[in-house]
């Protein structure tokens, strides 16, 4: 499971081009691969910080969370068992964002300018279909496609001024469960008594 927490961690962060807007609403909301339904992943946006965490399950050994602050560039994975966390700073590709389905946009009626700012998309397309509601919410959804071809819709809700559900030539995700509202601060915190993991002790170590 934490595996999949930091696939959508490296999804979010190349999906999310820095400080693009990026937390003009708080809000926590439940990230379900519709392809895998009953395997949700939990978020949690803050002003300029991300948290994405597994959801318990069977396995304590699986669970885990990975905090991204945007302002200083870095991301921190927690190991909730083991009690330790790793940092690392976000690489070029990641602050730059590189996908085309997921972001933030200033004027939810007219997005497609906002998506095609992003350097990745040059030469493709964008047109609004329509409204639409996504799991009770009301939402403006958009086609696209990037320089390659490749189509892609998205819904953006007009309160977040982001996607609640986003269908691409690979994946298809939707937001459930959103509560909107200020996030805690410790949530983009390093808890108390874990300690930081030492990557170089580990290779140190004989074969």
């Amino acid at each position: 499971m934490l595996r999949r927490v930091v696939r959508l961690s490296v999804l979010l962060t190349l999906l999310l081009p820095a400080r693009l807007l990026f937390a003009q609403s708080e809000f926590s909301a439940d990230v379900v691969n519709l392809d895998q339904p009953n395997s949700p992943t939990r978020i949690y946006f803050g002003k300029d910080k991300l948290r994405i965490e597994s959801k318990p399950g069977a396995d304590p050994r699986s669970s885990g969370a990975i905090l991204i602050n945007f302002d200083t560039q870095t991301s921190t994975v927690l190991m909730v068992q083991q009690h330790t966390y790793m940092e690392m700073p976000m690489s070029q590709n990641q602050r730059l964002g590189y996908a085309n389905t997921f972001f933030r946009t200033g004027d939810v009626e007219a997005a497609c300018g906002d998506w095609q700012k992003t350097t990745h998309v040059q030469g493709g397309t964008c047109r609004k279909v329509g409204s639409e509601t996504v799991n009770g919410r009301s939402t403006v959804k958009y086609e696209a496609s990037n320089s390659s071809g490749d189509v892609s819709h998205f819904w953006i809700d007009p309160k977040l001024r982001f996607p609640v559900k986003w269908e691409g030539e690979k994946d298809k995700w939707e937001l459930r469960n959103i509560q909107e509202g200020a996030q805690s601060a410790s949530l983009f915190e390093i808890p108390a008594g874990y300690t930081k993991f030492d990557m170089g002790g580990m290779m140190r170590q004989p074969h």
